[in-house]
């Protein structure tokens, strides 16, 4: 391809609103132009980056065995009022109406299209598994979009969805995709750290994310050094640690009853430590959640009657009731546990209002014994044993009364109050110890670019999926979900792929291969670069000919900014040599115009052989 018939539109500085590296880049180089807040459209040298991308990730799903298929991008909003996600996904779907007035939406995700479509010609266990994938485009109505292509609202996923007969298979299915993950981000040069995570409105028994570090990262990522384990911060579980006092001893069970102490002026877990002379680690924290869309029937639990309806500014009504975590003082909680722990689809702090009519005291005061919500208690403060009984973790405690004013000492869990749910929503740090190993965890920041799923029966039951089993009965299928986010993938590979001059491409998926520069596109240098260019064309090789009428330093800059791999420069001061420097060197070096042309093939092929998954 010549400059001259191609689209090159580069820009000296990026506009305020990029702040970071791929951000500015792709608006410098011309990968990108944003059209509205969110909404980024590829220029045609983006885009041929990004097609290569999309066809690494499809060599690797065709050869672990998935079939392409093509939903809409626009769907009925009945099959997601099937699964309930129609009440749950909230204001980030984009839903419409059509002039028939049907429910229509915008796909964020496709779990629901895929369930649709093979339900309707699924009939026998021996279709099944049945695993597809596509590349689409998905919208979600991002309340804050930023970093460009890194959190759009308009976006471009590739889903692969799996249906299996039983567990066993879907163990299969996820795994041929694990296997395929990697082989995809080693072919674009990406180091990838995969961790445990937490499946949130996706839903499902288990799930992997593949995270890239990042100093911009979304994600906290918690890493055992020794034995490697690693998980997002929402997931991430520690070892257990005992309630010390100021002795460093655990406290001792006490028969005497809890005892309500006046605390003038305590509000906070600082003001308690002062005025009890005490550890935080001997105190009971209380916070009140409010809770959405909560799949777990709180009907006789302590607090059902708070169950109420409240409208979301989309004007969908959401059920709401509240929970009251327990965990120890030093602690924080881990909303994401959480609301898993309560299947919901959100948990919010419950405002000061809402705070009072429940416990009868304000932030700070709320208390175990007299809250009137379901006790949703962490491990750190009662555990439960294999055969189901419970255990008390901290003794003699002191906790919030439920009146203002005053807390409570000598509070022994399981006597004085017993929990509704028991289970882990300690938020873990470093410094925490790994449950695997008892190293020390440290964390670091990353990226999420892929996400596998174990879904379970989660669609398949709630849109009445059946097939006829070995048996000759109706069984539920299984289903399993593999994403890619390509833009955000893409943006990535340009954050960690860079310098101060532009982007520097891995050669599998930049746009051309090798540029090639004249000084001058006359004389002897057009004769010189024509040559190249005929060669290089002819061997397979995607080439760039800047023909342009434009200055050598702003060709130079141009490329770098661009990131071919390779530039060739002719030069009529170094004929009948040429100039050979790959984008990444920082000299280049003289070849005989006679040898370039070979070298560079013998230079691409390389690159890439370095990234081969094989």
């Amino acid at each position: 391809m010549k400059t001259s018939k191609f689209y090159i539109s580069t820009l000296r500085e990026a506009p305020n609103e990029a702040v970071i590296a791929s951000h500015k880049l792709m608006l410098r180089a011309g990968i990108t132009r944003k059209l509205g807040n969110g909404l980024y459209t590829y220029l045609p040298l983006g885009l041929r980056s990004l097609r290569k991308l999309e066809q690494i990730i499809r060599d690797e799903w065709d050869a672990s065995g998935a079939l392409e298929f093509k939903p809409t991008v626009i769907v009925p909003g009945e099959i997601w009022k099937e699964s309930g996600r129609w009440e749950t996904m909230g204001a980030q779907m984009l839903k419409a109406k059509n002039r028939g007035e049907q429910d229509m939406v915008v796909s964020p995700t496709a779990e629901e299209a895929y369930t649709a479509i093979v339900r309707d010609g699924l009939s026998s266990y021996k279709q099944l598994p049945v695993n597809f994938y596509q590349i689409n485009t998905k919208y979600r109505d991002e309340i804050r979009p930023r970093y460009g292509v890194m959190r759009g609202r308009e976006f471009i996923m590739a889903d692969g969805y799996s249906m299996n007969a039983d567990d066993e298979s879907l163990d299969k299915s996820y795994k041929d995709y694990e296997v395929a993950y990697f082989r995809i981000f080693k072919r674009l040069g990406l180091k990838i750290i995969p961790v445990k995570a937490d499946s949130g409105a996706m839903g499902g028994s288990g799930s992997e994310e593949f995270m890239v570090e990042s100093p911009i990262g979304d994600d906290t990522l918690i890493i055992c050094p020794k034995c490697g384990y690693a998980a997002n911060a929402e997931k991430a579980a520690c070892a257990r640690d005992v309630a010390v006092n100021n002795e460093g001893k655990p406290q001792v069970k006490t028969d005497l009853p809890y005892e309500l102490v006046e605390t003038p002026n305590v509000f906070s877990i600082e003001d308690m430590e002062k005025f009890f002379n005490s550890t935080p680690k001997m105190f009971i924290k209380a916070l009140v959640y409010r809770v959405i869309n909560c799949g777990i029937d709180l009907s006789k639990a302590p607090g059902s009657e708070n169950l109420k309806h409240v409208k979301d500014p989309a004007g969908d009504y959401y059920p709401l009731s509240y929970a009251c975590v327990l965990i120890r003082a030093d602690l924080d909680v881990n909303e994401a546990k959480l609301a898993a722990a309560l299947k919901a689809s959100e948990v919010v702090l419950a405002d000061d209002e809402e705070v009072r009519a429940i416990s009868g005291a304000p932030h700070g005061f709320v208390g175990p014994v007299s809250v009137k919500a379901p006790l949703i208690v962490d491990y750190s403060v009662v555990t439960t044993n294999d055969d189901g009984s419970f255990e008390a973790q901290m003794h003699d405690a002191i906790a919030g009364s439920g009146k203002e004013g005053y807390h409570i000492k000598h509070v022994e869990p399981l006597r004085d109050f017993v929990p509704f749910i028991n289970t882990d929503v300690r938020l873990v740090k470093a410094g925490d110890k790994c449950e695997c190993c008892g190293e020390t965890f440290y964390q670091k920041k990353g990226n999420e670019l892929g996400h596998i799923f174990k879904l379970g029966k989660k669609y398949t039951e709630s849109m009445h999926v059946t097939f006829l089993g070995e048996n000759g009965k109706p069984q539920v299928p299984t289903m399993g979900c593999y994403g890619i986010g390509v833009d955000r993938t893409l943006a990535s590979i340009i954050e960690a792929n860079n310098d101060e001059h532009g982007i520097i491409w891995p050669m599998s998926v930049a746009p051309f291969q090798v540029c090639i520069v004249p000084i001058k596109y006359e004389g002897a240098m057009k004769e010189a670069a024509d040559k190249i260019y005929a060669e290089l064309e002819k061997a397979g090789i995607e080439v760039l000919l800047d023909d342009r009428a434009e200055r050598p330093g702003v060709k130079f800059a141009d490329m770098e900014l661009i990131g071919i791999p390779l530039r060739i420069t002719v030069g009529d001061k170094n004929l009948p040599n040429v100039e050979f420097k790959p984008r990444a060197a920082e000299k280049a070096e003289l070849v005989p115009v006679e040898e370039v042309s070979s070298k560079a093939v013998e230079f691409v092929r390389n690159a890439l052989s370095e990234l081969s998954a094989d």
